[in-house]
């Protein structure tokens, strides 16, 4: 561990950092494939190479999207074997929108903060995993011994366009990624000095409500009162749907009890609060619920986009039509395949038959069993790495593609996040903590070597 924060330290792990977010490796572009591809071949795999990994490029069976990449290191038949997993595609630069740092593709220290895009989401993330994996590795051989287990790396450089290809990839390299259990970190802890775990992320549907009635739109005082306005009409189906307090009113898309062992896991957990948090609204969602619970534990239905007319421009016209974007998070245990049908069926009962459902983009929901063996090693070996008792949420608030882990590799997931909620993700100034970066490069240390000494004792997939 003390190996591990003399590697920040000494500078190497920001030099690393450095050299792999000055890639453009931002995967809505569609001209980054040669970005992508270098990302893989000419700094990851020479980087695991140098660790005794064998790896292997592949190209993605969606040929539109960015390749993976698979690295193995193998010790033994008889240990077990861990999937690390990370991805190298960030969301676009935004280059001139930053106020902070030198831009997107320059790593900038500015006093605790290291501001470039990727080091929050996702290079800093798998960049710590791999540094703290070599000083495990780098002690093992000074003292003449073994890692104590085996070691997958999976990477691939589609997540920020919902990985495209990679179910299918999984699916098709299901023995090659063969392991005992994932650990990878991505996402926020809790708060920014509470190391932290997940088990898995909540689901997430995205799909549209339409409502057109008529072509052309026509003059409000000549029509008015004689024509049905479709905003008017698609905010009230809208709000059959998820009431005034965001509080979802569809039977078939509310969740089931939360079990008593999430209950247990969320109390006391508090959310918010830190430089940089919006202030938690106390009354809004279900009633009932803690903040915790809310967040991690139940499900949520929100508008991201509304428009009917041109709301840049204006004119007194009844317009013709309205549509709005609907985003669905949903946690273990929803039943989402009937969700265009149930939805539909909800607005015809109230009166709202005529809007138009699409067919929902779908990320299913996970989450591993708080009490699993693998989650009990992992809480165990950082609180005796930080001297902290690190928070424990049975699943992310967020969506992940740990369904492609957990559901078609059928791995045990457990996630260790080294960023935190003001790290502004997927924005202008994207940045990693200093504190936060040093701990989890020691915690992670140590979660490695405990790995090794403990290898006998841990849970291994049945053949």
């Amino acid at each position: 561990m003390a190996a591990a924060q003399a590697h920040f330290d000494s500078g190497d792990f920001t030099r690393d950092l450095a050299r792999r977010v000055a890639l453009r490796t931002e995967s809505q572009d569609p001209t980054s494939g040669p970005a992508l591809q270098g990302y893989l071949a000419d700094e990851m795999a020479p980087s695991l190479a140098a660790l005794g990994f064998t790896s292997s490029l592949h190209a993605n069976p969606e040929a539109a999207y960015g390749p993976l990449l698979i690295a193995t290191r193998h010790e033994g038949d008889h240990l077990p074997t861990v999937l690390v997993y990370g991805h190298g595609d960030v969301i676009r630069g935004q280059d001139a929108s930053w106020t902070q740092g030198r831009g997107p593709w320059t790593l900038a220290p500015d006093g605790e903060r290291l501001y470039g895009r990727g080091t929050a989401d996702n290079k800093g993330q798998h960049s710590i995993n791999l540094a703290a994996l070599a000083q495990v590795i780098a002690v093992r051989n000074q003292e003449g011994r073994a890692l104590g287990f085996n070691v997958k790396w999976l990477i691939e450089t589609g997540e920020e366009t919902g990985s495209p290809g990679l179910a299918a990839f999984c699916t098709a390299q299901r023995d090659a990624l063969a392991a005992d259990v994932l650990i990878a970190s991505d996402g926020p802890r809790l708060r920014r000095d509470r190391p932290t775990v997940f088990l898995g992320s909540r689901g997430v549907a995205n799909f549209d409500l339409t409502l057109t009635l008529r072509e052309g739109a026509h003059h409000s005082g000549n029509w008015g009162g004689l024509l049905r306005n479709p905003g008017t009409v698609l905010a009230n189906a809208i709000a059959c749907l998820v009431d005034g307090r965001g509080v979802v009113r569809v039977p078939a898309l509310r969740p089931p009890t939360i079990p008593a062992n999430v209950r247990a896991a969320l109390a006391g957990l508090q959310f918010g609060g830190e430089p940089g948090d919006p202030e938690v609204d106390a009354d809004w969602g279900e009633p009932g619920l803690s903040p915790a619970e809310r967040v991690i534990a139940w499900n949520t239905l929100e508008v991201l986009a509304m428009v009917t007319g041109n709301p840049a421009f204006p004119v007194n016209a009844i317009p013709a039509s309205a549509k709005a974007a609907m985003h669905m998070r949903f946690v273990v245990g929803t039943d989402v395949s009937r969700l265009q049908a149930a939805v539909q069926a909800h607005l015809a009962e109230h009166g709202f038959g005529d809007v138009e459902v699409s067919e929902p983009m779908v990320m299913n929901a996970t989450r591993l069993d708080p009490d699993n063996a693998w989650v009990r090693f992992t809480l165990a070996s950082i609180e005796r790495s930080t001297g902290k008792v690190p928070a424990l949420l049975p699943n992310l608030g967020g969506s992940l593609p740990n369904d492609v882990f957990a559901d078609i590799l059928g791995l045990p997931t457990v996630w260790v996040p080294h960023s935190y909620a003001a790290c502004c993700q997927h924005a202008p100034d994207e940045h990693l903590l200093v504190p936060v970066v040093r701990e989890a490069l020691a915690l992670m240390t140590g979660l490695f070597w405990d790995l090794g000494e403990q290898a006998a004792g841990l849970p291994r997939r049945a053949a």
